[in-house]
């Protein structure tokens, strides 16, 4: 035997000595490295998030204290002041909590009949194109019309209670939700469609197990910033004319020249729709537990 064959047959020998597990490659961290790493980040996230609150917070108060006019623009030290009373104490308008439940059921029930609407019509006329061409230019002109203005229209129609706030919300709610399910009804793909017609399901059973889970994530998307456009809806019901809610005490507290209290009911609803925002998301992780994960990392909001 050759010198040459001799080296060819010994040298994977020489190869097989190395041992795979040692060599370092991008995808070969254990997963408690990765959740080490997914910890540091997240923290480092938090901890910039919460500088930059601080810093804002600072920059703000000494501002306010001597280069502009705190009465009309306040600052953090009045509004922290105006919340501790408003929830130990109570507001001009009675307990604080009273006020938060009264503009939570208001935009709650507007989200809801909002939200059926809006999936029910949009499903509907995104799957029959005939449908969607009769009602097309009065759907364009229903949402031409400023829906904010119509807020005065209801309270003459339905006077100071809840009802009047319940429509603002729901005319706001329906339309972000309506386009958003329309859209995910027209996407769904046309083949899935037709095996499933092929293999005899009715167009009952084509809606339910084909259309709606593939519209899903289109509408929950769309739900994220409806319930937002539901508390305005109530806010902006209660600024017009109301006897209780936040709107109302953010009306007051601008007719008595009270930034603090603008800024308060601010901070109030904003927590509202942070923790509105997070069951949201719950949710949503739920209803699309089917979807399989995508590759690339997601930025989160």
């Amino acid at each position: 035997m050759s010198h040459e064959t001799t080296q060819v047959l010994e040298e994977p020998a020489v190869r097989s000595t190395v041992n795979p597990a040692t060599k370092s490659t991008p995808d070969s961290a254990s997963p408690v490295d990765a959740r080490t790493a997914h910890r540091r980040r997240k923290a480092k996230v938090w901890s910039i998030r919460l500088l930059l609150v601080v810093a804002w917070l600072v920059s703000w108060e000494l501002t306010a204290t001597y280069l502009i006019d705190p009465f009309f623009y306040s600052k953090p030290s009045a509004v922290a002041a105006k919340l501790v009373e408003w929830f130990t104490v109570g507001t001009s308008q009675g307990s604080i909590w009273e006020q938060i439940v009264v503009t939570l059921q208001e935009a709650v029930a507007g989200f809801v009949l909002g939200a059926l609407a809006g999936v029910v019509l949009g499903i509907l006329l995104g799957r029959s194109r005939l449908l969607a061409d009769i009602c097309a230019p009065f759907i364009k002109a229903a949402n031409a019309v400023p829906r904010i203005v119509l807020a005065s229209l209801f309270v003459i129609w339905f006077g100071l209670g809840m009802s009047s706030k319940i429509a603002t919300a729901f005319v706001l709610v329906f339309f972000a939700v309506f386009f958003n399910a329309f859209q995910g009804a027209r996407e769904v793909d046309r083949n899935l469609i037709n095996n499933a017609r092929i293999l005899g399901a009715s167009r009952v059973q084509v809606l339910g197990t084909i259309v709606v889970p593939s519209a899903t994530s289109w509408i929950l998307a769309s739900l994220h910033s409806a319930f937002g456009f539901a508390l305005i809806g109530a806010v902006v019901g209660e600024f017009t004319g109301a006897d209780r809610g936040l709107g109302l005490l953010i009306n007051h507290a601008q007719g008595t020249f009270d930034a603090a209290g603008i800024y308060a009911g601010m901070i109030v609803i904003t927590v509202i729709a942070l923790l509105a925002e997070w069951l949201l998301t719950l949710a949503e992780n739920r209803l699309l537990k089917w979807r399989p994960p995508v590759a690339s990392a997601e930025v989160q909001l």
